[in-house]
């Protein structure tokens, strides 16, 4: 199975959560409504890039960067090539 660490610059407390797109150096910016206390930010990373990639919320997971902005993303399953062409429509 393939498996992807995905660099992703996070916004929490967003009036809503959505995917804003692809920085031009690969990383993905998203924002979250979620307040970044108590892991709330993260689960709230997890679930919105589950959902976009059409994952379970098991398969997205926070490797490095739990208490920052900038995170590594671990996506089991997908290659680079299908995460980008599902959050394509977002960039």
């Amino acid at each position: 199975m393939a498996e992807r660490l995905l660099r992703v610059r996070v916004q929490p407390r967003a009036p809503r959560s959505e995917i804003v797109g692809w920085r031009a150096d690969g990383t993905l910016t998203v924002r979250v409504a979620a307040p970044p206390a108590e892991g709330q930010a993260n689960a709230a990373v997890a679930a919105l890039l589950a959902a976009a990639l059409s994952l379970r919320a098991s398969a997205v997971t926070i490797e490095q960067g739990a208490r920052g902005r900038d995170k590594l993303v671990r996506v089991a399953g997908l290659t680079p090539a299908e995460i980008r062409r599902r959050i394509g429509g977002h960039a």
